[in-house]
């Protein structure tokens, strides 16, 4: 709990120089309790009334993922990756090489429901680069696509998400077998520093780690649906566009969080500026999480004017801090749009 000295308006506390959130505290199972990060997302999720709208969709090819279908396909992969020739257990490293895809959600969601640990790097790494990284978290199988496969050492197993077979087991019948049990202190990922300080390191985050970022994010969602219903407004479905890769940090708690909270989300395989437009005129985009690179893009380019972004209503920031001046330039251009920086 907080120290009582802190100032009510800053959440500042004189004696220790430290900063509290004034925020109340975000409800939280308790530690002891074993439950794994996608079983808490998918617990606020539900699974009485799955959404109606899309869980997924590809920005380029249209090609979507119902809500139903993301989580069957998730539990068929989780039971077949347990079974042999697989036979992968908690504790387990599977590292990921691959762009953003839908069946990269259904891939998380399956290894990290098991215990297996969740470690995804940039598709356009180097080899080197790559085999550092694998090095650093010792996998026992690799997932990635035929165009970037390569770059894994070959002593590493290697299952294509692009070949009939990984489509086969998404699609299995195999009886789903018992979960095993998954305490919250477990790792959950390994993920990737940028190596502006060095080489890359791998960090680790726990289920913990991932299970109180989505309930934060799931209660604040919360508050501000019912804030619309108190003053009577419906709020339009949300439907968020990822620009960033889900094997970076951002992109891999947002998606955690989407899947959380029933949001649509677009998927963008590569990044291209003019294709971000026409995706949020397209599926009426509603929240777009960015870097800030994008959002100087977004108040400067010209190419913004020819696009109808009228569904925007939210930018959350982060990667990296958002200077005062481009906050200012994008709001008098967006002067509709929320943004946010968000905490991850």
């Amino acid at each position: 709990m907080p120290p009582p000295s802190i100032d009510p308006r800053s959440g500042f506390c004189p004696t220790n120089r430290t900063f509290y959130s004034l925020r109340p505290e975000t409800p939280l199972p308790p530690e002891s309790f074993p439950i794994s990060a996608a079983e808490f997302a998918l617990s606020l999720l539900g699974s009485s009334s799955l959404p109606l709208q899309p869980a997924l969709i590809d920005a380029f090819s249209s090609a979507s993922l119902s809500f139903p279908s993301l989580l069957s396909q998730s539990s068929s992969l989780a039971t077949a990756l347990r079974s042999s020739p697989f036979n992968l257990s908690p504790g387990s490293v599977a590292f990921i090489l691959s762009p953003s895809r839908l069946e990269i959600s259904v891939l998380y969601l399956a290894l990290i429901s098991i215990g297996v640990v969740v470690s995804p790097a940039n598709p356009a790494s180097s080899p080197s680069e790559i085999s550092h990284q694998i090095g650093l978290c010792k996998p026992s199988i690799a997932f990635s696509v035929s165009s970037v496969a390569s770059k894994i050492p070959s002593e590493i197993p290697i299952l294509l998400l692009d070949s009939p077979f990984f489509t086969s087991i998404l699609s299995s019948n195999v009886p789903n077998s018992p979960v095993p049990t998954i305490k919250q202190s477990d790792t959950a990922a390994i993920l990737y520093s940028s190596g502006t300080t060095g080489r890359v390191k791998g960090v680790v985050l726990t289920h913990r780690n991932l299970i109180a970022c989505i309930a934060d994010q799931h209660t604040r969602r919360s508050e501000k649906l019912a804030e619309a219903a108190a003053a009577g407004e419906t709020p339009s479905q949300t439907v968020a566009l990822f620009t960033i890769p889900l094997f970076h940090v951002f992109g891999f708690f947002m998606l955690f969080r989407a899947i959380a909270t029933g949001e649509t989300t677009v998927l963008m395989e590569r990044f291209e500026f003019g294709a971000m437009l026409r995706a949020i005129e397209k599926y009426k985009v509603t929240i777009v999480p960015a870097a800030p690179p994008l959002i100087v893009a977004l108040a400067k380019s010209p190419d913004v004017l020819r696009f109808d972004l009228s569904s925007l209503q939210t930018i959350g920031v982060g990667g990296a801090p958002l200077g005062r001046e481009l906050a200012q330039q994008f709001i008098a251009r967006f002067p509709n749009v929320d943004l946010v920086q968000v905490r991850c």
